[in-house]
């Protein structure tokens, strides 16, 4: 890694907002004075107690400078980590989030798109994309295979997005070191729609803040991110801020539909069942895995589903038949599949497809094996995906913080953001109230939302990029998802599609980085067309 120049560096250092805030606390506790009884007894009325702050920090930001040459030309860039304000309704901040900002130097702002990337959860901090995806420097892993401890290493990221958008990291509210200040709480932020209130507040603060009025925008966001940047998309808009483009990475768009029973569940993982089971080389064909999996496809939304639509009337004979075709498709045994009544659970799938050599298979990538303490269990104790690379994308996101972007923080970053999932309200006001789906929904249906901007702006372009390993969001169920949108015959086209060799985190895999890199320059030419 070559740093040319570090300048303006403005970070102000603060002690960390939990000591702060308990300080605040018990400075407010008043030495004795008077009883509340002695109080009403003189006619006073009992003081209202005003709920702790915490310290509004000061927007700051470290400034570096450096250039990038992977990708085929030379390009000069500032880097700037920092945080920015976001205000409630009474205007008053209530948030401070945390970003990491990319942009090429000497070049106008019309001429030069930038894109936000955010990952999911929710309530996970965006390092992964950060330190994995597009931007100037990625991480090595021995993926699939768990990468060993430090000491790590990063490189310039020759599939970087950074020749074709300047790329803005943002860290959601209470995540990484995005924090609650002032009289801001979880509540505020956790949920469907709070979330997306507060990144449309970020959004405009920042193009506004650094004068992007008029460059070409994009979002990308990934897992529970793609959900985000449904409802983010048609919230912007609506605000008059127009989208270019959206790329949804490992799609969650409908969480209705996770409680549409066992069938959904069984049809929308059946290809990638047959894609894993393909990779593992557990079924027998010539096909490509292309090939493979759109014969997966017309089997899952054909005879497959037709025969779960039976439940327990499903005669004898066609339950050994479609028995023996699932199991030639997924690679499991006849005898399990009807031990299981033909529904194969994902986490089910894990830990039996390689039962034999003693292996389980990870959720978010199914390339990624491990081993289970009891081999004889229904279900796999731990994903490998996971495990495997959270180390090092800790470990050197701290490193290339420190020592290339120079940000020292006294905060924890917090991959994880303490108690937002748990606190989560999932509730949702979806756009397009009119149609049956838009309106007041118990769980959000954002494919509603993206459909409502993209009636409204036509030149909206979507692209739905997938890993065929992935078992945590199965791309079938993606496909079903947008192309349920009820869009007008002209703009279907608007929504395309990439599949790729990898997991949830496509990126993990080099080869299929390179491939969505590719899919995605062709996506922003298009997107940026008059």
């Amino acid at each position: 890694m070559t740093q040319t120049e570090a300048s303006k560096f403005l970070l102000v250092s603060r002690m960390p907002y939990a000591v702060v805030a308990l300080m605040v606390v018990l400075m407010s506790v008043p030495a004795f004075s008077q009883s509340a009884e002695s109080k009403q007894h003189a006619g006073e009325a009992e003081p209202k107690k005003e709920e702790p702050s915490v310290p509004i920090p000061a927007e700051a930001s470290s400034v570096t400078k450096h250039e990038w040459a992977a990708g085929g030309r030379m390009v000069h860039y500032t880097a700037t980590a920092g945080n920015l304000l976001i205000r409630d309704e009474q205007d008053k901040p209530n948030g401070s989030i945390f970003y990491v900002a990319y942009t090429e130097d000497g070049v106008d702002a019309k001429s030069r798109p930038i894109t936000f990337f955010y990952n999911g959860g929710p309530g996970a901090a965006t390092i992964w994309l950060h330190m994995g995806s597009f931007g100037p420097v990625r991480v090595v892993t021995q993926s699939p295979e768990a990468t060993g401890p430090a000491p790590f290493e990063w490189v310039q990221n020759q599939y970087s997005l950074l020749d074709k958008s300047d790329l803005v990291f943002v860290d959601a509210p209470l995540t990484g070191f995005s924090r609650a200040v002032g009289k801001g709480t979880v509540k505020d932020f956790a949920g469907t729609d709070q979330d997306i209130v507060a990144f449309r507040k970020f959004i405009v603060r920042y193009i506004t803040a650094n004068q992007r009025w008029n460059s070409p925008k994009f979002l990308f966001g990934e897992s529970y991110g793609t959900t985000r940047s449904a409802g983010l998309v048609s919230a912007l808009q609506n605000d008059g801020v127009e989208f270019n483009g959206v790329t949804l990475l490992s799609s969650i768009l409908n969480y209705n539909r996770r409680n549409s029973g066992l069938d959904y569940e069984a049809v929308g993982y059946l290809p990638s069942f047959a894609a894993i089971a393909f990779h593992y080389h557990k079924v027998k064909t010539s096909l490509s895995l292309a090939e493979w999996v759109e014969q997966a496809r017309v089997f899952a939304r054909g005879p497959y589903a037709e025969a779960l639509q039976q439940g327990d009337k499903l005669p004898a004979a066609q339950f050994d038949a479609m028995a023996a075709k699932v199991a030639a498709i997924t690679g499991l045994s006849v005898e399990y599949v009807k031990e299981a009544k033909l529904r194969i659970s994902a986490t089910r799938f894990r830990k039996e497809l390689l039962r034999e050599d003693q292996r389980t298979l990870g959720r978010y990538d199914a390339r990624f094996m491990g081993w289970d303490q009891d081999s004889a269990g229904e279900n796999p104790s731990y994903d490998p995906s996971d495990t495997g690379i959270s180390g090092v994308y800790v470990g050197a996101f701290h490193e290339y913080l420190q020592r290339e972007l120079k940000y020292m923080s006294q905060e924890p970053y917090y991959t994880s953001g303490p108690g937002v999932n748990e606190a989560w309200d999932f509730k949702h006001r979806a756009a397009g109230a009119v149609s049956g789906r838009g309106g007041e929904q118990t769980a959000p249906d954002v494919a509603v939302d993206l459909a409502d901007a993209i009636r409204k702006n036509p030149k909206l372009r979507v692209f739905s990029a997938n890993g065929y390993f992935d078992l945590a969001t199965p791309f079938f169920s993606t496909e079903y998802d947008l192309s349920h949108m009820d869009l007008p015959e002209k703009l279907v086209d608007n929504v395309q599609f990439g599949y790729y060799p990898a997991g949830h985190m496509v990126y993990l895999n080099v080869d299929a980085l390179k491939e969505m890199k590719a899919d995605l320059v062709k996506f922003y030419g298009l997107a940026q067309q008059r």
